[in-house]
């Protein structure tokens, strides 16, 4: 089998890798730097961040065929490791021989030259061979990873929450419908579609959370955590939007606010750990990138980890936002959503760390969240970070069946879909919280990626389900 017979560029290149033997590598050209006697083929097979190179002279068969090749074009090589005599890396093959297995013409998509982003996205089937997606592909492999050590140490259980449901977590109305019915022909009845000749008999949707079932399962397991596609239809085009992407969402029974708030920071800090321990040299690249931009990526994800997250109330930060004197574009009153600029300014400016901010009127938030006893605000909360803001957003949920219901009432909700999560409240009811965080916001805060189509493999936008 040929992948038994393969040794990945990553363990070649490992410090921990010293045996100068004879071993085979396949990947896709980088770069070919052609000589009459010798020449230098530089290839990378997606394990590392580093291209590993190949030294082919006249000794090599085809040698004319290997020298010629262009860049992206795929090719095996078999040689002996030696000890590099250039810069970057220790060591380098010699070849012995070659195997080209396609080659690329001119018209391959990606050059030498330098391409935008933009661009990028039109090809993404080809962007995971570029460096800088194959550095953020990597690290969004191991932050889910880390994702699942994290809650796994922590004694959580991994709750796979239904994709396709009938009930709107949120109450946003921004869902995408899922059904089975011909849409030239849709059944009616007194004018409206008949949802009970549906394949479900109701009305379903895509789901914009994991949080409900969550609750369920930590009500039985006391401590869950789920990890999947969630989707949202709203019409947004900006570059922190997309209709697909993935939640992280733990839930914990016999739990408030604050150890949400606990459990969170130590999340955040967990990730970035995770990404500069095991990302160590994508990391680097990327941070390289991001200096040309006038950016520490390194330091400010490095002061993130080691500072401790300030807790404020949002009344608190209102009057903070107010009083600073800077000018925003959106109006900052007690009432008001939080905007993106008003939180950076409380971390990048006022606190210059990350910030937790708590307690946010019951209007802004959803059905769910425990009330405080103002009657003004609940127990919710948003994890800020540098550079960034909203990270993390999680709240205490309304254990009191009364309470719930009441509020439900105020919202004019249609009850009938919710029967069982009120059982919750009507059954053995316990305090219990949870957060969620987005992995593509967490991707591109730790990466220091600006758009969120170029953390997630295929985006999905509006007008754009391409791939």
């Amino acid at each position: 089998m040929i992948f038994n017979e393969i040794t990945p560029i990553r363990h070649i290149l490992s410090p921990d890798f010293a045996d100068y033997k004879i071993v085979t590598v396949a990947g896709w050209v980088r770069s070919v730097r052609k000589g009459k006697q010798f020449s230098f083929v530089a290839m990378n097979d997606g394990t590392t961040q580093e291209n590993f190179q190949i030294v082919v002279d006249q000794k090599v068969s085809n040698y004319e065929e290997v020298s010629s090749l262009l860049l992206g074009s795929s090719v095996q090589f078999k040689g002996q490791l030696v000890k590099s005599q250039g810069k970057g890396q220790a060591v380098e093959m010699q070849a012995m021989e070659a195997k080209v297995i396609c080659r690329t013409t001119e018209e391959y998509p990606l050059q030498k030259k330098s391409t935008s982003y933009e661009y990028l996205r039109e090809v993404a089937h080809l962007r995971p061979r570029t460096q800088t997606f194959g550095a953020v592909f990597r690290l969004r492999s191991i932050l889910s990873f880390a994702t699942h050590e994290f809650f796994t140490k922590r004694g959580f259980y991994y709750l796979n929450s239904p994709i396709i449901t009938a009930v709107d977590a949120e109450g946003a109305g921004e869902m995408f419908n899922v059904t089975t019915l011909d849409l030239n022909k849709l059944p009616t009845t007194e004018g409206r579609i008949d949802y009970s000749k549906d394949y479900f008999g109701k009305k379903t949707n895509l789901t914009v959370s994991g949080q409900l079932a969550g609750e369920c399962f930590a009500m039985g397991l006391g401590k869950v955590y789920t990890f999947g596609p969630t989707f949202r239809s709203e019409n947004s085009n900006t570059a922190r939007h997309l209709a697909e992407f993935w939640m992280i969402e733990p839930e914990v029974s016999f739990a408030d606010l604050d150890d949400m708030a606990d459990l969170g920071s130590a999340y955040v800090k967990y990730l970035i750990t995770a990404a500069l321990t095991h990302g160590q040299k994508e990391m680097e690249f990327l941070d390289k990138l991001a200096k040309e931009q006038g950016e520490n990526l390194l330091s400010n994800l490095e002061l993130v980890r080691d500072r401790e997250f300030v807790r404020i109330t949002y009344t608190d930060a209102v009057e903070i936002i107010k009083k600073s004197g800077a000018k925003f574009e959106y109006p900052c009153d007690w009432g008001l959503e939080l905007q993106t600029e008003h939180e950076k300014y409380l971390t990048d400016v006022h606190f210059k760390g990350p910030v937790i901010v708590t307690d946010y009127p019951k209007h802004c938030k959803a059905f769910y969240m425990k009330q405080n006893p103002d009657g003004k605000t609940v127990r919710a909360m948003d994890i800020l970070v540098p550079g960034v803001g909203e990270i993390i957003g999680g709240s205490q949920r309304e254990d009191d069946f009364q309470k719930l219901m009441t509020r439900v009432d105020e919202l004019k909700m249609n009850k009938e879909a919710l029967w069982w999560y009120f059982d919750l409240r009507r059954f053995g009811s316990v305090p219990h919280a949870g957060f969620g965080l987005g992995l593509e916001r967490a991707v591109m805060y730790i990466t220091g990626m600006k758009n969120i189509r170029d953390v997630i493999p295929f985006p999905r936008t509006p007008k754009s389900a391409d791939f």
